[in-house]
């Protein structure tokens, strides 16, 4: 059996900062962790001082989504295979959108494999992710596959965990940074939560000081988002993983105290 923890957007500092302090405490409950970094960098984006301290943590697999490229030294470090940027981008984007690893269970070592999948409903345009997982799945040697959807409607997370199920372990959903009441496993053995939600700060507009959505929705005019500051939360799924088949899904959440 693998036991695995995905751990959803790391917003801004705040959330490193939990993430920092309270991943290394559960940390040997699992044999390998997921770490979504797409906000990591001030709000927007992975850098590599953020990636270096989410790996620090004990994250074994960054993943990112529709702001990978914010950061233009990201392209200094994708080449790393415990990062994942989006798996349906056009040919020849550097990385990868998928790595494959060899974890020790609790039994033989076990391969599974990440990927990351950025959905195209209110989302900037890309290619299929439905028709990009086809293509994946269709290589040998993946074992386990664990899917993290970084989208932004339901109905695309919901329609991609029932077009998966029974073909992955996992497929969880990122991006809209709030947890969603539906953690179950899929007929098949797909584990599937719609949304993971977030790890940053708890009294905010998913992350941003609520200051600046504020006044853009009461002036709808542009106003500059800042990270809240405070207390952060951190969001998760642990799943465990038999033979490539979830067996197990439940939510994990941690609010600080400060």
């Amino acid at each position: 059996m693998l036991r695995v923890l995905f751990v959803g957007d790391v917003y801004g500092k705040p959330g490193r900062r939990v993430l920092a302090s309270h991943l290394p405490t559960i940390r040997n409950r699992f044999h390998f962790v997921i770490v979504n970094g797409e906000n990591a960098a001030g709000g927007f984006g992975l850098n590599r001082e953020s990636f270096a301290e989410i790996t620090r943590a004990g994250a074994d697999c960054v993943t990112l989504g529709n702001h990978a490229w914010h950061h233009k030294e990201v392209f200094g470090f994708l080449d790393d295979p415990r990062l994942v940027r989006p798996l349906n981008m056009p040919i020849g984007t550097p990385g990868s959108g998928y790595q494959s690893f060899d974890v020790k269970g609790d039994g033989l070592p076990e391969r599974l494999t990440v990927v990351n999948a950025l959905g195209r409903v209110f989302m900037d345009a890309t290619h299929n992710p439905f028709l990009a997982m086809d293509e994946l799945l269709a290589r040998p040697d993946l074992g386990a596959v664990f899917v993290d959807f970084h989208a932004e409607a339901t109905s695309e997370k919901a329609a991609m965990g029932q077009y998966l199920a029974g073909r992955v372990a996992a497929v969880v959903g990122t991006h809209t940074h709030v947890a969603t009441a539906d953690t179950r496993i899929l007929s098949g053995g797909t584990a599937f939560q719609t949304d993971v939600g977030f790890t940053g700060p708890y009294d905010s507009v998913i992350g941003a000081d609520p200051s600046g959505p504020i006044t853009r929705f009461t002036t709808e005019m542009h106003s500059r988002f800042t990270v809240k500051e405070g207390a952060a939360e951190l969001n998760a799924v642990a799943v465990h993983i038999e033979h490539g088949r979830a067996v197990f899904a439940e939510r994990y959440y941690f609010l600080e105290s400060l």
